[in-house]
């Protein structure tokens, strides 16, 4: 094998296999590397993905593609953030927001004790309303962003609903016209090994042997180079997270200018959740739910009677059923092979940290790039350390979510409350965050999946409440100060920011400023 990487193959399309390929190829195409992707002509990819982090915006810039583009193809709307519904105790009023704007203040001022002030002389009032304008804009219908603010930049911040399957379209157009990847249908009927144990070379039915430097596996579950050549495990989080299982459904509107949600709708029912994804032209509805506390009847029930209450449209199709061991792999890098998206792990759809960890997997390979292969064993090495750590706080942040849950509707939350199930790590924090709020020296590295801030809005969402000790006046000043300040900029941005479906209908009509 030659001493330089300077050929990477990727296995497998769909959003994962081509936002790698596009990545790589407009970081280091320029400086002579060669990118090839091989997808199966019979493997569609799983197309339910369509929830993403504001961090997918610079991903998308910097690959080259336009944001008026891509709202136009791909059916985008733009997401602020998460709602969750009947999570706390289940009730018809039991709702909080993880909006992805920030707290007022946060990282300079502890805005914990003057909420908890509030609440205490005014009645419960939700955090997130308190130190955030998203959840305003979101309950108002509001976009993030005005008519005339360029492509990328916002007003509110933002990351992005679409239709999986045309965004995995327009990815390949891109990279095949603009960052020049070479692009293989066919099948792959082996795997060829060098006398060391690198991967020489993918076997093709009808173009032979495909060689390359570095391998990347994005093939989906079938996990064909790290799971069956490898034959690396998959850590199972079953005894944590115990959904497995998902029912899937694109649902129209019933009157073509409904509302636009700008934010996923997860709400829980008695065996799992719901996700409902608002798209311009329909929604993406789904059903979540453990095998083990829930038939595949008893689920599809509970999504029919969720498209009743909300109205979707009596003619509705099959749901298309989505089965999963939620886990992670024990490595993901392996020798000359990385394998990134589903062929690395999956727990759950919630909180949408698939893509987005696809994101980060591309942009550390785009950064260990040149490499040599003398040091490709080192660079593994911290590699599946950073993820192993990355994919452990997404399981203590996701376990949050139904850990502090009140609802005792079913043996599903009961045994997720049990704090046998809890991971340890998680479980000391909840220790400490009764004391105080969650702070950044709770979170070792400087590029957390999910920062202290978000911990607060699910803690605090979920009824959490940590005990109240004196403070300094200029302590509770200073976030009183924020609380304020939050509330000036949703008397601001709540009637100059447009309607989210009327911002989308103008991008399409007039795009954006570049």
């Amino acid at each position: 094998m030659p001493e330089q990487v300077k050929h990477i193959l990727v296995l497998g399309g769909g959003s994962a296999g081509w936002l790698t390929a596009s990545l790589l190829a407009a970081e280091h195409g320029p400086l002579g590397l060669k990118l090839t992707l091989v997808e199966s002509p019979q493997a569609p990819p799983i197309g339910v993905g369509e929830g993403t982090w504001p961090s997918m915006r610079d991903t998308l810039r910097r690959i080259g593609l336009s944001e008026t583009e891509f709202v136009r193809r791909c059916h985008v709307s733009f997401k602020q953030g998460s709602r969750f519904d009947r999570w706390a105790d289940g009730t018809t009023t039991d709702h909080y927001y993880h909006p992805f704007s920030l707290p007022v203040g946060h990282g300079d001022v502890d805005v914990v004790p003057a909420w908890l002030a509030a609440v205490e002389s005014q009645g419960e009032q939700a955090f997130a309303d308190l130190v955030s304008p998203s959840p305003q804009l979101c309950d108002a219908g509001r976009g993030p962003k005005q008519v005339q603010t360029p492509e990328f930049a916002s007003v509110a911040n933002y990351a992005y609903h679409f239709d999986a399957g045309l965004f995995g379209e327009m990815l390949r157009e891109h990279a095949l016209t603009h960052l020049g990847v070479h692009h293989v249908v066919d099948h792959v009927d082996a795997v060829l090994s060098q006398a060391n144990g690198d991967i020489a070379a993918l076997q093709t039915r009808a173009h032979g042997a495909l060689e390359a430097d570095l391998f990347i596996d994005c093939s989906g579950l079938a996990a064909l180079l790290v799971g069956k050549h490898f034959c690396v495990p998959l850590k199972s989080e079953r005894a944590v997270l115990f959904n497995d299982a998902a029912l899937a459904l694109q649902v129209p509107y019933a009157q073509a200018d409904a509302p636009l949600a700008s934010c996923t709708i997860a709400t829980a029912w008695a065996k799992g959740w719901i996700w409902d994804i608002g798209l311009p032209t329909r929604r993406g509805v789904g059903v979540v739910y453990a095998r083990t506390h829930a038939s595949d009847e008893e689920a599809h029930a509970a999504l029919s009677a969720y498209l009743d209450a909300t109205g979707a449209p009596t003619e509705r199709g099959t749901p298309r059923p989505i089965r999963y061991e939620p886990g992670y792999r024990e490595q993901f890098w392996v020798r000359n092979c990385v394998a990134i998206g589903l062929s690395s792990g999956f727990i759950e759809p919630l909180e949408a940290s698939a893509l987005a960890l696809v994101e980060q997997a591309a942009a550390r390979l785009c950064e260990e790039l040149p490499m040599q292969r003398s040091a490709m064993a080192a660079v593994a090495r911290r590699y599946n350390d950073d993820f192993a750590y990355r994919w452990a706080r997404v399981i203590d942040f996701l376990k949050l979510h139904y850990a502090l849950s009140r609802r005792d509707d079913s043996d599903y939350w009961r045994a997720h409350r049990d704090p046998g199930s809890w991971p340890e790590r998680l479980s000391e924090l909840l220790l400490q965050w009764r004391l105080r709020p969650p702070a950044r020296h709770d979170f070792g590295r400087i590029d957390e999946v999910f920062p202290a801030a978000s911990y607060q809005y699910v803690l605090y969402g979920m009824g959490f409440r940590p005990q109240t000790t004196p403070l300094a006046r200029s302590t509770l000043e200073a976030g009183q100060a924020c609380l304020a300040e939050a509330a000036r900029q949703v008397r601001r941005l709540v009637p100059a920011l447009p309607g989210h479906r009327s911002l989308i209908n103008h991008i399409h009509l007039n795009g954006l400023p570049r």
